[in-house]
């Protein structure tokens, strides 16, 4: 199958498929994992949760970060 031709079937998935499709995909392109990455990530993670729950930062709608980011 050609590429357009992959594409054009993929972009007729809904949006929950093209997102599973795309995770799948960029998944595929690096395959190694720095070990101990998950539990430095749930560190993260729950450092981030302990911010907000102390009020110390406030949540930004995803679409209002974005706009920040790109800037």
């Amino acid at each position: 199958m050609m590429k357009e031709q992959l594409l054009e079937q993929a972009l007729k998935l809904s949006d929950a498929e093209r997102a599973d499709l795309a995770a799948i995909l960029i998944d595929s392109l690096d395959r190694t994992v720095e070990p101990n990455s998950d539990v430095a990530w749930e560190s993260e993670i729950a450092r981030g949760v302990a911010e907000l729950d102390r009020g110390d930062v406030a949540a930004v709608p995803g679409a209002e970060a974005r706009k920040q980011w790109l800037r």
